[in-house]
C-alpha cells in the first residue's frame, strides 16, 4: 500500500471507531448504530438510530418490534446536514453497519460519493444500490 493509501485506511478506522461511539447515543435496544459524514477531514453531520425529535426515547415496542417510525443513523445524519449550512456534496459517511435500502436512496440524493461501514448486514440491496449508482463502497472490519 502507498503512504497515502495507509493514511486514509487509518483515518477511515479512526472515523468508524468515532461512529460507533456515537452509536451509544441509541436508545435502541435491539441495535444500537452510529454514523459520521466527513468532508476533508471535518466532521460536518452526525446521527444514531432512535425516534424522531420531540417522540419518547423507546425504539422498541412491547414485543421488542422496532417501531415504525424509528429513524437510521445514516437518516438523521443526512437530514441535519440538510438542515444546516453545510453541503454533503463529495462526502464520505461512516457508518457501523451497511446501509439498508432507504438510506441508500438517501445517501445517494444527498451527493455522498463515499461510503465507510464496518458491519455487513444480512440484506445487501443498499450496497448493490449505491455500487449502481457509482459510489464508492468499503467495508472495514474493526475486529481486524
Amino acid at each position: 500500500m502507498s503512504e497515502k493509501t495507509d493514511k486514509q485506511l487509518e483515518l477511515d478506522k479512526r472515523y468508524l471507531r468515532m461512529a460507533a461511539i456515537w452509536a451509544e447515543n441509541s436508545y435502541c435496544k435491539r441495535r444500537q448504530v452510529g454514523a459520521l459524514i466527513v468532508k476533508d477531514q471535518m466532521i460536518i453531520s452526525d446521527g444514531y438510530n432512535g425516534t424522531p425529535s420531540g417522540f419518547e426515547n423507546v425504539c422498541e415496542d412491547e414485543f421488542n418490534v422496532t417501531k415504525p417510525y424509528v429513524l437510521h443513523a445514516e437518516a438523521n445524519a443526512i437530514t441535519k446536514v440538510a438542515a444546516s449550512s453545510n453541503s454533503s456534496k463529495d462526502a464520505t459517511i461512516y457508518i457501523t453497519s451497511a446501509p439498508c435500502i432507504e438510506c441508500a436512496k438517501l445517501i445517494i440524493q444527498s451527493g455522498i460519493r463515499r461510503v465507510v461501514y464496518s458491519e455487513k448486514y444480512r440484506v445487501e440491496d443498499g450496497c448493490n444500490l449505491l455500487s449502481r449508482a457509482g459510489i464508492e463502497l468499503s467495508y472495514i472490519d474493526l475486529n481486524e
